[in-house]
């Protein structure tokens, strides 16, 4: 930063792209991070319009910014511009983080692991477990993938067949046609709501009848109390949101850009409109 306090020309930048993102609470809780450790970095929102991704990343390249997070819709998109991918990447099909390492691009994914914690931390043990999973995006990738390492039996459901069915190949789960999931929904012990519905108030994917007493239901939606998170609770069902796994999917896109350990307090103080610096 300058003597003003402002960023100045050795400031480093990070990111995050998606469409649109008035949503995204990823600057408030980077920001908050770089503070706490008095660090010279400035996290900024980049809206970027669908037809112009490919051009956002050569952007990416010539202003020297030094990582990214990748949101909806481009978690999947995003990988044709890159210079390689790390490993989870790889095996989801998906990014969420963009680190710069020499002169490559590198797509890393922090969700699978960002969840995993979030369960974690929320004592919600899988192994053995029968788990369900809507969605077959780049997210529900990484969710299921989460679930299959920690040893719950995994069922991925989606509307179009050829998606879910490849989604569902890649990470070690089975398919389940969306159709079936009102009545197969309460035999699961876990489910996680990983499509977009829920952002703008569309109708839950399961009926009320499709939870239970005993489950483990959660929402990546962020924010806000979706249908599908009250229906779940009005059954007596535990909820659980997407806050948690943006937290640690977030401390740890932080850890491969700074290579320091993150400030978790301060991060999760910013997540829930508590001082962050």
């Amino acid at each position: 930063m300058d003597e003003g306090g402002w960023p100045g020309a050795r400031t480093r930048v990070v990111g995050i792209l998606g469409w649109p993102l008035e949503h995204s609470l990823s600057p408030r809780i980077h920001n908050a991070a770089f503070r706490r450790l008095g660090l010279d970095w400035v996290y900024v929102a980049f809206p970027v319009r669908p037809e112009r991704l490919g051009e956002a990343i050569s952007g990416l390249r010539g202003l020297g910014v030094v990582g990214a997070n990748v949101t909806m819709p481009y978690k999947e998109r995003v990988v044709t511009f890159l210079d390689r991918l790390g490993e989870k990447a790889r095996r989801v099909g998906a990014v969420n983080t963009l680190v710069v390492r020499g002169d490559d691009l590198v797509g890393e994914n922090t969700d699978a692991e960002g969840f995993a914690r979030s369960l974690e931390e929320e004592r919600v043990q899988v192994a053995g477990k029968g788990c369900l999973v809507l969605g077959a995006g780049g997210a529900a990738r990484a969710v299921a993938l989460a679930l299959v390492e920690a040893g719950g039996e995994v069922w991925m459901a989606a509307r179009r067949k050829e998606v879910g069915e490849e989604a569902a190949t890649r990470v070690g789960a089975s398919f389940l046609a969306m159709e079936e999931v009102p009545r197969l929904a309460p035999s699961f012990d876990v489910v996680v709501n990983a499509t977009p519905i829920g952002w703008s108030g569309e109708p839950s994917l399961v009926p009320g009848e499709g939870f239970r007493r005993g489950q483990v239901v959660v929402d990546l939606v962020y924010g806000r109390e979706t249908q599908f998170l009250t229906l779940a609770r009005e059954a007596g069902a535990r909820p659980i949101d997407g806050s948690g796994m943006l937290l640690h999917q977030a401390a740890l896109a932080f850890l491969l850009w700074t290579g320091l350990e993150p400030p978790l307090d301060a991060m999760r103080a910013a997540l829930e409109g508590r001082s962050g610096g």
